[in-house]
């Protein structure tokens, strides 16, 4: 856009907006990309924009318009490779195996459970849709598991035909399903047991699956029974215990505390019968923000070994085969939103102590539809212009979408050049997992395209929904409308 068309915006060269978080600084360089942040063969070219894997951005939405989910192929195939080998070696040592499943929860397409089969992954899924796409995408039912709190009888079944390596019961009336729809079809279905362990991970109350009060597993006092009840089925076979206690947790003490927990109970079963294996599910953050620092995922698999294996040595037991659940250490990092800006407002708030300060409201052509997470748990993004580099100062911003709630933000808070303006593309990164995977048709918007780069070369994983695609569905059309959106 020609300078004398953009309007001034509000600059604050001397230090921090007084309407910024207390730990967001500004920028040194508005046009750096944080490398712990954004996918690793992310940079920025001679002439200012940004580059995926050898993609030019500005391209990239030329061809598939924007909002655009644009994935790191290299980046993502490599962490679930280095994800593998990190659980392995931290287990080796103690003479048994770690199997590392994806959860496809995260992000799901065909092309990615190839690419995690092929770095060694098994496949984890929680609806019979992902269930029929990871058997589609050729993954071998074997290698599949399969969560959930309320599994229809309609999935169970299709489970137990299909032959999956195992389910992961959430209640005693799932129980009796599987093991009905095991009977009927004469097989002995491996199931697994979660565990409600009552670990309070450090994280955002919606992220925390093993607080008391809550849907998800079986409290641990109640484990013992439920075991014995499964034992009792010959349709069914106990594989052993479960537990997830949250999402986006930066340390390890809460997975070593789960451990410790899941442990002694384990032990006790023994006494019972065969409890081959010990999943401790998933749950690892990933930092969204330059000043976030999460646990590497090589260090927290030698923590959990650590911890299982002290546990299992006070108790005198063997160290059993183990289990595990990433999916957003994976896929998250390996993403990258792109957005053109529409238009851009600038809001003079007033202060507590007194006065004025401006935040600069970017408005985008995507929002909550195609990333709900600002708006149902408060996560947090950083934001970067794409399209160019600036020489501006900053104005801190808040990136927002064009939905009709005022709560539709895709970025809470974070410094822009001043000088973005409607024509421009601005980049959110880590934001490969939980974001299509979450989105919806909110307002009637057809979800973005997800595409996959890798040398330069690109490819689609899913196509974007057009509005011909959204009338199709409305029974109450006798017709079809077209549209031109690629």
């Amino acid at each position: 856009m020609p300078e004398a068309l953009r309007e001034p915006q509000a600059v604050h060269p001397t230090g921090a907006n007084p309407l910024a978080p207390a730990d967001l600084e500004v920028p040194s360089d508005l046009n750096a990309l944080e490398a712990h942040v954004w996918s690793r063969n992310a940079n920025r070219s001679e002439d200012g924009a940004v580059s995926i894997a050898g993609a030019d951005v500005r391209a990239l939405a030329e061809q598939f318009g924007t909002p655009l989910y644009v994935v790191d192929e290299s980046d993502a195939r490599a962490r679930a490779s280095e994800t593998v080998a990190a659980f392995a070696d931290a287990f080796a040592p103690l003479g048994v195996s770690a199997k590392v499943y994806y959860a496809g929860k995260a992000f799901l397409s065909a092309d990615v459970v190839r690419w995690m089969l092929e770095a060694g992954c098994a496949i984890d899924v929680c609806s019979e849709g992902e269930l029929a796409l990871a058997l589609a995408a050729g993954a071998p039912p074997a290698l599949i598991g399969f969560h959930g709190n309320n599994k229809s009888t309609r999935e169970i079944g299709l489970a137990v035909a299909a032959g999956i390596g195992g389910i992961v019961l959430d209640s005693t009336q799932e129980l009796d399903r599987v093991a009905a729809a095991a009977a009927a079809a004469g097989v002995r279905q491996p199931v697994r047991v979660r565990v409600n362990s009552g670990v309070h991970a450090s994280t955002h109350e919606f992220l925390a699956t093993s607080r008391e009060d809550q849907k998800f597993g079986i409290p641990l006092d109640e484990v013992d029974a439920f075991v014995a009840r499964i034992r009792e089925h010959d349709s069914l076979e106990f594989l052993g215990l479960h537990s997830h206690i949250g999402s986006q947790i930066f340390d390890a003490d809460g997975f070593g505390e789960a451990a410790d927990r899941l442990v002694a109970v384990h032990a006790r079963l023994l006494d019972g019968g065969p409890v081959p294996e010990l999943n401790l599910g998933g749950g690892y953050g990933i930092a969204y923000l330059p000043r976030e620092t999460p646990t590497d995922i090589r260090t927290m698999a030698s923590h959990i070994a650590s911890h299982v294996a002290d546990a299992c040595s006070r108790l005198g037991i063997a160290v059993p085969n183990m289990a595990f659940e990433p999916g957003r250490t994976i896929i998250g990092p390996a993403g990258t939103a792109l957005y053109e800006v529409g238009t851009t407002k600038n809001v003079r708030v007033p202060l507590d102590a007194g006065g004025t300060a401006d935040r600069l409201y970017v408005s985008v052509d995507g929002g909550m539809s195609d990333n709900v997470r600002a708006a149902l748990y408060e996560a947090e993004y950083s934001v970067r212009l794409a399209s160019r580099a600036s020489a501006a100062g900053p104005a801190l911003v808040r990136v927002v979408g064009k939905h009709c709630e005022s709560g539709d933000i895709v970025v809470l808070a974070d410094y822009l050049p001043s000088d973005v303006a409607p024509g421009d593309l601005v980049a959110v990164p880590a934001t490969g997992a939980y974001c299509w995977s979450l989105s919806s048709n909110y307002n009637m918007i057809g979800r973005p395209a997800v595409v996959a780069v890798r040398d330069g070369e690109t490819r689609t994983l899913i196509r974007a929904e057009s509005v011909t695609d959204l009338l199709a569905r409305d029974a109450g059309l006798a017709a079809a409308v077209t549209d031109e959106r690629p």
